[in-house]
């Protein structure tokens, strides 16, 4: 059993709800009490709202000051970003009530980048699947923790040394040899993706970009929910839809609407997209 220590905070916008059903991470899992559980960073946690407070599960006060405080973004005011974005037009006025406390999160390079290669053409449902078969099968045995054995994320060196055919049992089907090109490079240069943190949005892109597997989309979710790339705006078919339905012409382009976004959100272009794609999604928008 793990050391299920608490660190209870008063924190301003925070939602568990919007932070892990907004389509940015898949290996968090909301437990019958409300609360959500997950792993990250190899850790074990869970996360509840109790009144005006968040109660951090399974965490030392250490552990929370040097993985999660930065892992939950906590020391970003979203107040500021929710009122700038409120003040654009009625329909983020919409979206960022609904999604209001959504936080971006800064996950691992590694994971995410993995866990996106899985996303392409596939359901939350089954993404989590997937990676939860990677944990069980290559990661470390992290102990038990609220009724359920748990499991660290698979280095890049394990996952390198797979053959194919492994991979394609925990579910990934053709992503498999996207998976294991993507683990052979990260694991013989181990700073392959830090390097990505000192390049600007569009360099980080097309060097994400030259992996097998990785297209625009699933680039600007890998930069914006683990590199930092705040003005990375993943444009999936929700929104596509959306921006086409409240913004722009029919048929427009990825790059047409990566463009007016830059233009009309500016700084705050990332969390725009996480607003909007949010409210599409659970209101069919555009459908």
């Amino acid at each position: 059993m793990m050391n299920e220590s608490i660190v209870e905070k008063k924190i301003v916008g925070f939602e568990p709800i919007h932070i892990f059903e907004c389509g940015q991470c898949f290996r968090w899992n909301r437990e019958d009490d409300g609360s959500y559980t997950g792993v990250a960073h190899g850790k074990a946690l869970n996360v509840k709202r109790e009144g005006e407070s968040i109660i951090f599960k399974n965490a030392e006060k250490a552990d929370f000051n040097n993985i999660w405080d930065k892992y939950f973004d906590l020391k970003r005011d979203y107040s500021i970003i929710e009122k700038k974005l409120s003040q654009l037009d009625d329909t983020m006025k919409r979206a960022v009530v609904y999604g209001h406390g959504i936080r971006i999160l800064n996950q691992d390079p590694w994971e995410t980048l993995i866990s996106f290669i899985i996303s392409a053409n596939n359901g939350i449902g089954r993404i989590k699947g997937i990676v939860e078969a990677l944990s069980e099968n290559y990661g470390d045995d992290l102990g038990v923790f609220m009724g359920k054995r748990r499991y660290s994320f698979p280095t890049a060196q394990r996952l390198a040394k797979l053959k194919p055919e492994d991979v394609r049992a925990c579910g990934a089907g053709y992503r498999d040899k996207y998976i294991i090109n993507a683990a052979s490079l990260v694991s013989e240069d181990g700073g392959w993706l830090e390097i990505l943190h000192k390049k600007g949005t569009p360099e980080a892109r097309k060097k994400l970009m030259e992996l097998k597997g990785i297209g625009p989309k699933v680039a600007d979710c890998i930069l914006l929910f683990s590199i930092g790339k705040m003005d990375a705006f993943p444009v999936d078919v929700w929104v596509k839809r959306t921006m086409e339905y409240f913004y722009l012409p029919q048929k427009s382009t990825p790059a047409e609407i990566n463009r007016f976004a830059d233009e009309y959100f500016g700084e705050t272009k990332g969390f725009a997209q996480q607003y909007l794609f949010y409210y599409a999604r659970a209101n069919n928008i555009g459908k």
